[in-house]
């Protein structure tokens, strides 16, 4: 009966329950799959403080090479749920397959610049002997970036079909892996000898490889009528092309965004060493809540995506809308936690009761109060964007972002602490408002473009040949 009376709030809540559903796998997953580098800076820890920076220098040399590589290929998932969403299954597998072309060949380059990074480190002014260590680890851990992209690429095929629950078992089977392999490899163990950091450069590679082929076996099992892994003879240079179009401005949204925390902690380590520590504490306090609508944008993006296909534009903005409810609720829910209890957050990282950390403390204190305000507007931007994507809107969102992180935030924060009277509360005043920008102009892009009446789907380019050879028997993308 309530379902007639109420039917908006019956949809509501049975879409949330939908989200919450295709999220929840997701958000363990990236819960996981952070949980790979903390082991791996652990173990590190256990061999000494060289070798703790040596993981720090090689991590993010890593991490610089992986953020564009892995934005391109977040175009595979709304392709994907736009394809499910017509009901064509071939395309489907075929922007999977293309995926995996692309992860094959911008890894080349990744790989490459691994084998020989030293040069490269040693010209920005890096430690001589800390670039050593790294440079011995990178040279192992490159066997493992062609992995880590074609799991990318197969995670966003089984995400654009909505299946989501073994993204975390593979993610959880490569975290056990890790935990296993890590202290083998590092310190030895039998007749294996101890490769010290070396070893956590073997670890990854086995652990992105293992995850790789486990995705891989899944696919070619359980969507083996799709023929997804069967038909890798060629790329297909049409198809590929799509999925840059739509992939290289999210590749440069995550680096641009990835940039104004690295400059933000550049400008916070000017104030010197207790404003620098609480701003790394207060932004790894926050990283790990924003797994949460991470895990919220991931899925309504592959709804909005479902929707998008189907052609229906009343369901793209409940989706959507849906998506960035959920995502800010949450985020609220955080913030209260950032602003009523900031001292047991803090625990978690350092000593409280030392006195050499007082003025840690108290610094952090401050930045956990702008840090709430910093949540929802995160939270809600992330799942806009989101949201987006699953629209293949990149390009403009690509112009929103860079100008609300670097034009607005890092601008504002700047003026704030160096200028203005604010010191380093300042620069978090200046990601607020950065963030907060994001993500009124993101929600306003989606909320325009998934209005009644506009044709909100980018369509995907089709290789007509290629359609044929499908349709005539052939697997030759």
């Amino acid at each position: 009966m309530r379902r007639l009376v109420f039917p908006s709030l019956y949809r509501a809540r049975r879409d949330t329950r939908d989200l919450v559903r295709l999220a929840l796998p997701l958000i363990a997953a990236q819960i996981a799959q952070i949980s790979l580098p903390f082991v791996d800076t652990a173990m590190a820890g256990r061999i000494g403080p060289e070798a703790l920076a040596g993981i720090a220098l090689g991590s993010t040399f890593i991490q610089f090479l992986t953020i564009f590589a892995i934005g391109i290929l977040l175009s595979i998932g709304p392709t994907v749920s736009q394809a499910v969403g017509r009901g064509d299954r071939e395309s489907a597998a075929r922007a999977a397959r293309q995926g995996v072309w692309i992860a094959v060949i911008i890894s080349v380059p990744g790989f490459i610049l691994m084998q020989f990074a030293s040069p490269i480190l040693l010209a920005l002014g890096q430690d001589p002997d800390t670039v050593a260590l790294a440079s011995g680890y990178l040279r192992v851990a490159a066997f493992g970036f062609l992995p880590s992209l074609v799991l990318v690429a197969l995670r966003g095929f089984l995400e654009g079909n909505l299946d989501t629950r073994p993204i975390l078992y593979v993610q959880i089977t490569g975290a056990l892996v890790n935990v296993v392999a890590d202290p083998l490899f590092m310190f030895g163990w039998g007749p294996i000898p101890a490769f010290g950091l070396v070893g956590t450069g073997i670890a990854t590679a086995i652990v992105y490889t293992v995850m790789a082929v486990v995705a891989a076996g899944y696919v070619a099992t359980q969507y083996a009528g799709d023929r997804v892994l069967r038909g890798m003879r060629r790329p297909d240079p049409t198809v590929m092309l799509d999925l840059l179009r739509v992939g290289w401005p999210i590749g440069l949204t995550l680096g641009f965004e990835a940039g104004l925390f690295t400059a933000s902690a550049l400008l916070m380590g000017l104030f010197g060493e207790a404003p620098l520590a609480a701003h790394q504490i207060t932004i790894q306090a926050a990283s790990i809540t924003f797994m949460v609508p991470l895990g919220f944008s991931i899925a309504a993006g592959v709804q909005v995506g479902q929707a998008a296909g189907r052609g229906s534009v009343e369901d793209v903005r409940r989706l959507g809308i849906v998506g960035i409810a959920a995502s800010g609720t949450f985020m609220i829910s955080t913030a209260m936690l950032f602003w009523l209890a900031p001292i047991p957050i803090i625990r978690v990282f350092t000593d409280v009761a030392d006195p050499a950390a007082l003025e840690v403390v108290r610094w952090a204190s401050g930045f956990l109060a702008f840090a709430a305000l910093f949540q929802v507007a995160d939270g809600v931007q992330v799942a806009a964007a989101g949201a987006l994507r699953g629209l293949r809107d990149t390009r403009v969102p690509m112009l929103l972002s860079i100008g609300s992180y670097w034009g607005v935030g890092l601008s504002s924060g700047v003026l704030l602490a160096f200028v203005g009277p604010y010191g380093p509360y300042g620069l978090w005043a200046g990601l607020v408002v950065g963030l907060t920008v994001a993500a009124f102009v993101m929600t306003g892009r989606f909320l325009r473009l998934a209005t009644p009446g506009r044709a909100p789907v980018r369509e995907p380019v089709v290789d007509a040949g290629d359609t044929q050879e499908a349709a005539a028997g052939g697997v030759n993308s």
